[in-house]
């Protein structure tokens, strides 16, 4: 038995309650290396002495190249629980608890016939706390999100006219647009939206801001003027909401305009200002800089226009949890996504989430993090983050054709594992976005190949997201280009109706709560076989190797729900199949 591959970390990833009666515990070994992994649990605090113990034969639930990873869900199970393992291989065995192999059980320290130790011996979860089950609102984890930046979008039904403009606007700045998108023109192509499948709006910002992307933002409390009214808004709210559908709206609030007026405030008075700790590393006198020019003091990216806030200020974590509060009580605005998440003191997220969720019990808070984000999601920050992690892993699959499916579903495996399961199952998974490269483009173009991965991100756990255009073949590589206008004017029918397709495969058989298997990944076929099972199981099949794979074995006895590129069974290049197994 390879001993050193063994891993268990306690309330982690490899432990956690999913409610308050189902716990989750998760064991690693080295791959293709147990023959049995055996759960023991107990009442931690029970007047059984000693704990009287339950077992549950552990499930090898995931793999990737190095490891196996078993998995045990004890339901009903104890408020208070004690937990140890027992390892099997080739007819012997070893225990394993408090991070140790044992070659017998944990030695018990007796009085009077009465054990008086041992207990603290075993893996530990003190207790489930109703307060610490981490718990996306359920509306979100049934939906399907539409991304929209909208100065790229529309002005009009099916119609954008692709002209910048400048206006005037509050504190003496000017808000520029360059395609001339507006809410107006959101609420004038939710038909559209609603009848693609999606449930879900995600808007980046509409704030009053200088620049036409409006993550410099001057004004907090009002809609840019070149987008609409606030007026614009609050109908766009009442719009979504009417046909049963939610909006969530972008929140900047690591950096700021540089005519945001608590900055400008410390321009013109200094040291002196009532502001001059909202902001970092400033040298005084402050001063705007010329082009060219380094600026006295912290920003985003280095870009002297958004000067960095400090968030860890008691006076910003008020300012921005008011901002929060003000758009879900009167807007009815049903969450937030969070921008440069990882950049803001952990405590402004915790006043903020506190604030929103005293508005909407069930207002979501995603952030942008784009590295593995376990320290912001354990319930006391976010419900979710962009998944640009599972982006990077279809990019490379894909598009770019770099792994083999082998590979792929190790990568996807381990997206399983990264978090608790109901954690995973929030996440906003994403192949594009306004930050990164569309995904058609990093496809040079070939749409079977971007149908592909599609089909993968609305099958996949956790909570699909698609930026606008997508369905209309948009492409680009550079930001003018993936930011470019929504081709109203083009027709793209059989793009279309794919994705509604999909999406209603994804509506009407598969469930958030649902569980993810791989089933077969070939390295040499680049054939990805994995199911989606709970109250169905689906199965997906796809096929990305050059010549044509062999899939009958894996199509027996399902009810064909989609098929690409099938002979007799025979999937070809960029082919695939979802079935109704059961």
């Amino acid at each position: 038995m390879n001993r050193s591959a063994v891993a268990h970390i306690p309330a982690s990833q490899y432990a956690f309650a999913r409610s308050e009666d189902t716990f989750t515990i998760r064991l690693r070994a080295a791959k293709g290396d147990l023959d049995l992994c055996t759960l023991f649990y107990g009442d931690r605090a029970c007047p059984d002495s000693p704990v009287s113990f339950a077992s549950i034969p552990m499930q090898r639930r995931y793999s990737d190249e190095l490891f196996d990873f078993y998995e045990g869900t004890i339901q009903p199970c104890p408020r208070r629980i004690c937990y140890f393992f027992r390892l099997e291989k080739g007819g012997e065995y070893v225990w394993y608890y408090a991070d140790e192999f044992h070659e017998d059980m944990p030695d018990l320290v007796m009085e009077d016939g009465f054990v008086v130790e041992g207990r603290s011996e075993y893996y530990q979860y003190p207790y489930i706390l109703r307060s610490e089950i981490v718990r996306a609102p359920e509306w979100f984890l049934n939906a399907v999100v539409y991304n929209i930046f909208p100065d790229s979008f529309a002005d009009g039904k099916a119609r954008l006219c692709g002209m910048g403009k400048e206006l005037k606007a509050p504190h003496g700045t000017v808000s520029k647009s360059r395609l001339g998108g507006t809410i107006k023109g959101i609420m004038e192509n939710l038909d559209y939206i609603q009848e693609l499948g999606f449930t879900c709006l995600y808007l980046n910002p509409v704030f009053q801001a200088g620049e036409y992307h409006k993550y410099d933002i001057v004004d907090y409390f009002h809609v840019d003027p070149c987008m609409g009214t606030d007026e614009d808004f609050l109908e766009l709210t009442e719009a979504v909401h009417n046909r049963g559908m939610r909006i969530i709206i972008d929140g900047v609030f690591n950096h700021c305009s540089w005519y945001f007026p608590p900055f400008d405030d410390v321009v013109k008075y200094g040291n002196t200002s009532a502001y001059a700790d909202w902001f970092y590393d400033l040298c005084f006198p402050v001063k705007r800089p010329q082009e060219g020019e380094a600026p006295g003091y912290a920003c985003f990216a280095y870009e002297p226009k958004m000067p960095k806030l400090n968030t860890a200020h008691p006076g910003v974590q008020e300012y921005f949890a008011e901002v929060g509060r003000y758009w879900i009580e009167k807007f009815h605005v049903d969450g937030w996504r969070l921008d440069v998440a990882n950049e803001v003191d952990k405590d402004f997220w915790r006043s903020f989430r506190s604030a929103v969720r005293k508005a909407n019990p069930e207002a979501v808070l995603i952030g942008e993090v784009w590295e593995n984000a376990a320290d912001w999601l354990k319930g006391d920050m976010f419900d979710s983050v962009m998944n640009y992690d599972f982006r990077k892993h279809c990019r490379d699959f894909f598009a770019l054709e770099k792994t083999g499916a082998d590979d792929f579903l190790w990568r996807m495996a381990d997206m399983q594992l990264r978090y608790p399961f109901q954690v995973t199952a929030a996440q906003l998974n994403l192949l594009d976005s306004h930050d990164v490269a569309r995904f058609l483009g990093l496809c040079g173009g070939d749409y079977d190949r971007w149908q592909a991965a599609f089909l993968y991100l609305c099958m996949a756990p956790g909570v699909p997201s698609v930026f606008y255009g997508d369905e209309k073949k948009v492409t680009g590589i550079r930001e003018t280009e993936y930011r470019q206008g929504m081709p109203w004017d083009e027709n793209h029918a059989d793009s279309e109706d794919f994705v509604k397709t999909v999406l209603r495969i994804r509506r009407d058989w598969i469930a958030p709560a649902d569980e993810w298997r791989a089933v077969y990944g070939g390295h040499d076929d680049r054939l990805v076989v994995f199911e989606r099972y709970g109250a169905h199981t689906v199965r997906v099949i796809i096929h990305m190797g050059e010549a044509p794979a062999d899939a009958e074995r894996f199509m027996n006895g399902g009810q064909l729900l989609l098929l690409k590129g099938s002979v007799s069974h025979m999937l070809e290049k960029n082919g695939f199949a979802v079935l109704l197994m059961a």
